[in-house]
């Protein structure tokens, strides 16, 4: 072993073993690596950050903008409501919820599509009489095994796709992963959904760490084109049941009916009285499509209002910056005891002419106010979800002595948004597939189109990125390369071979599917197919085999972290929501690698014969 391979497989170690500790993010890891190469002269300095501009990264952060766009615009509110069973036994409903979970995971990011269906998970496991934990571990691990169907439904199938074309074969297409991805998927889903769920500790949720606000009342209005329209408001609140909100007013004509009865149908331009928790409003928006009644709908004078402040604002700093839509955004605000408002409703404020903005709902202890939303005589203590310019909105704040509840991930959906949002991917999707253009070229332009159109406004396109996640990518593809380099990748995999595997190509596969699943459990699944793709690259190479079931082996391991909670984000998002502790995800877990194990390898060998 040379001094090189010596320093290389001594990085590495320290490397996996401060991811194990977990006492440092995983991006800051990965960047002491890199720089550890450096200082060692491992990765020449003038190429450590190349990996910033390698394909992998720019797709990454391209689909979590775009993913971005899906969730803002109500997208996957209406696909969830559409595609699960309302009325369903508990082996169709999470049968249904883990397909969802699965399909979305495909197509855009997984944590993504969890987050999406935390809450659905959470509103299905009370219907069912389950612990949210029962539910939400099925579907954190039915995202992760929907993630292994296409190119882009993990980062993992990026960064093997990427070493493939490293090695003058060309890059995977988007559903060469769909053959064995797809068998594994299937499998466990089936599993998960009829046995598995069983296996999963019924735990107290841990306290939930966010403010509890209560419900709001808001008014939405019902447009002529709204399949509500015809409807009972019985047959109503029944579609929206799962939401939590329900109609406490009708508006028509200008008059307001208090409790209106249940057998009245719906018209169009009815104004729909609701009383709904805040996270739970775009939900029964999205359902047919309505619109809150003061969303978007500042009159002209409110117009020139945010005009005139843009305008003094670009005089103030020299840039020319108007107010624009990307600066539009929703906050939580408290009435204080000493506020100049109190007492005094929207209209009495002007609050479109004087400052642009609008009260969209109000939520305040008790029952309902009867009152009709803007005429609402506000109180100390109510909480106003308001819209408009960030700038505008701090100085509402600040003249009138409210104060800001810290901020959530408030949306409202938008139908037409929505569309847009959902064409862009699609058209991506399809650019790739059909082969007219690279992943990273078709994704980037489809986050050129979303900026352009609106459906991510351009100053969200940066927060939507999971920036540790690109820096984990770009920081490891060089160490990942000083392993090739340096020879270290070749000599593991002739010990791989020669002592664990005997020489033998079909338990080689095995020893590298097995590796990469131990390694996705205890370290990031991206690191792991990073460190691990110059492994699989030099077995194939050893055995002279084709590489292409080796690559595909760690792609379906990397995605199969089912044993710990730091193995993917998935399984440390419903570590508290959940209720669980470490030990608890291996009791599902490893069966269900186990089941991986068992369907993957000899779907492996006839897909990718070796």
């Amino acid at each position: 072993m040379t001094t090189e391979q010596t320093l290389i497989f001594a990085i590495l170690a320290v490397t996996v073993a401060l991811f194990l500790w977990g006492r440092f993010r995983h991006d800051v890891v990965a960047l002491a690596a890199l720089m550890a190469c450096v200082l060692a002269g491992l990765v020449p300095a003038a190429e450590a950050f190349a990996g910033f501009g390698h394909p992998a990264v720019i797709t990454v952060a391209c689909v979590l903008v775009l993913s971005h766009g899906l969730q803002s615009s109500g997208a996957v509110d209406w696909l969830a409501h559409a595609m699960l069973p309302r009325a369903a036994g508990r082996l169709m409903s999470m049968a249904a919820l883990m397909c969802l979970g699965a399909a979305l995971s495909g197509f855009m990011n997984n944590v993504g599509a969890m987050a999406l269906l935390m809450p659905v998970a959470v509103q299905l496991a009370g219907r069912l009489q389950l612990t949210s934990g029962q539910m939400l571990m099925p579907l954190a691990f039915a995202t992760m095994l929907g993630g292994m169907t296409t190119l882009v439904g993990t980062p993992p199938n990026l960064i093997v796709s990427g070493f493939r074309a490293g090695a003058g074969l060309g890059h995977f297409a988007m559903f060469d992963f769909a053959p064995v991805g797809g068998a594994v998927a299937v499998v466990g889903v089936l599993f998960v959904a009829l046995v598995g769920w069983r296996l999963v500790p019924s735990r107290k949720p841990a306290a939930d760490e966010g403010f509890e606000t209560g419900t709001y009342l808001t008014e939405a209005r019902v447009p002529a084109s709204s399949k509500a329209v015809g409807m009972t408001l019985r047959g109503f609140e029944r579609e929206i049941e799962e939401t939590g909100a329900q109609i406490v007013g009708l508006v028509r004509s200008g008059v307001r009916m208090v409790a209106p009865h249940g057998g009245r149908r719906i018209g169009a331009d009815d104004i729909l009285v609701l009383d709904a928790d805040v996270d739970a409003l775009a939900g029964a928006l999205s359902v047919f499509g309505i619109r809150l009644e003061e969303q978007g709908a500042s009159s002209k004078e409110g117009k020139r209002k945010v005009e005139k402040r843009g305008r003094k604002g670009a005089a103030e700093d020299g840039e020319g910056n108007a107010a624009r839509d990307e600066d539009v955004v929703l906050r939580e605000v408290v009435v204080l005891p000493g506020s100049s408002i109190v007492g005094r409703s929207a209209s009495d404020l002007h609050l479109r002419t004087r400052y642009g903005l609008n009260l969209l709902a109000v939520s305040r202890e008790g029952r309902p106010p009867r009152a009709r939303l803007r005429s609402l005589k506000l109180k100390p203590g109510d909480l106003l979800l308001m819209q408009g310019a960030a700038e505008v909105m701090a100085d509402f704040i600040n003249d009138t002595g409210c104060v800001p509840l810290g901020e959530r991930d408030l949306r409202i959906p938008d139908t037409r948004m929505a569309l847009l949002s959902a064409a862009i991917m699609l058209g991506a999707i399809a650019a790739v597939t059909l082969g007219l253009l690279p992943a990273a070229a078709a994704f980037a332009l489809g986050v050129l189109a979303s900026m352009v159109l609106r459906t991510v406004p351009p100053r969200q396109v940066y927060t939507a990125i999971d920036w540790p996640v690109v820096v984990l990518l770009a920081a490891l593809i060089p160490v990942a390369g000083a392993m090739q380099a340096t020879g270290a990748a070749d000599l593991l995999a002739r010990f791989l071979v020669e002592t664990v595997a005997a020489g033998n190509p079909v338990a080689a596969l095995a020893v590298i599917l097995i590796t990469t699943m131990f390694l996705s459990d205890v370290m990031n699944n991206a690191a792991t197919a990073a460190v691990m793709c110059p492994i699989a690259l030099g077995i194939a190479a050893a055995l002279g085999v084709g590489p292409d079931g080796f690559l595909m082996a760690v792609a379906i391991g990397a995605s199969c972290a089912f044993l710990t909670p730091i193995g993917h984000q998935n399984n440390t998002l419903i570590l508290g929501p959940g209720g669980f502790g470490f030990g608890d995800y291996w009791k599902l877990g490893l069966p269900l690698e186990i089941v991986v194990v068992a369907v993957s390898l000899p779907v492996l060998l006839i897909v990718w014969p070796l």
